[in-house]
């Protein structure tokens, strides 16, 4: 027979373990709030833009559809070599980075809009001015190389170079948004935990637990009475049977 659980049942033991709940909420933001304002590295991005234009021979040709769709196809080649040690060699080197081309790699990103002949190529560090010089060095080598990797094709101009922002703002971490992930996630663990003790708690309690678990009907109840109860009611009812035992004696003169 499946046991079910009702809405009271729930709101019961959520009150019953509200305090470990609350406790949990607060820990996880307070935690998220430490690791993200004085334990992770601001890191800053920059971007900059290039076109891709199909050369021509003759300046006074017309652009087709297969020219255009020739350029969506080599941007797809672009974002490869882009990333390709081929192209990232030269960048660590002219900037005299610290790290291999592999690491460089993995702080670039390279994007283009769906059918758009525009390519981004996004720069992450934790120095905003080195995002900057990174963005700009990695299109101009590649404008550089490409004739050369691509056999004489020439196609490639520059849209928009990187700049540094007066007040650069950290794209990463985001602190509100750690936390507020953390508080949820918190919330989640604590009514968790609050249903899982719950459910660890095999001890009867009330009069409805024994009908519950024994299947037994409940006959009677034994109230408990404290010391201080007993204390101050004896000796007023001792009072009260001697009042009602005590006869006064007449005196015969």
């Amino acid at each position: 027979m499946e046991e079910t659980i009702s809405l009271q049942e729930i709101f019961v033991v959520i009150k019953k373990r509200l305090l470990l709940i609350i406790s949990l909420v607060i820990g996880a933001g307070l935690i998220a709030a430490g690791i993200s304002y004085f334990v992770l590295t601001p890191t800053y991005q920059s971007t900059s833009q290039f076109i891709v234009n199909q050369g021509q021979q003759d300046p006074t040709a017309q652009y087709n559809v297969n020219d255009i769709r020739t350029n969506l196809e080599l941007i797809s080649t672009y974002n490869v070599i882009i990333k390709s040690p081929a192209v990232l060699d030269d960048v660590v080197a002219d900037l005299d980075l610290p790290y291999s081309s592999g690491v460089l790699g993995e702080k670039i990103q390279v994007s283009s809009e769906q059918n758009s002949q525009v390519v981004t190529v996004t720069a992450t560090d934790p120095s905003s001015s080195m995002a900057t010089e990174i963005a700009n060095t990695v299109v101009e080598v590649f404008q550089e190389k490409i004739p050369v990797l691509m056999n004489g094709v020439d196609n490639v101009s520059v849209l928009s170079e990187a700049k540094t922002a007066a007040d650069p703002t950290p794209v990463s971490p985001k602190p509100l948004l750690n936390i507020a992930i953390a508080i949820v996630l918190g919330g989640m663990v604590g009514v968790g935990l609050a249903f899982l003790l719950e459910y660890l708690d095999t001890t009867v309690k009330t009069e409805q637990d024994i009908e519950k678990h024994l299947k037994l009907p409940v006959l009677g109840i034994v109230t408990h009475v404290s010391e201080s109860e007993l204390r101050g009611n004896i000796p007023s009812a001792n009072r009260r049977e001697r009042g009602k035992g005590h006869v006064p004696q007449k005196r015969s003169v």
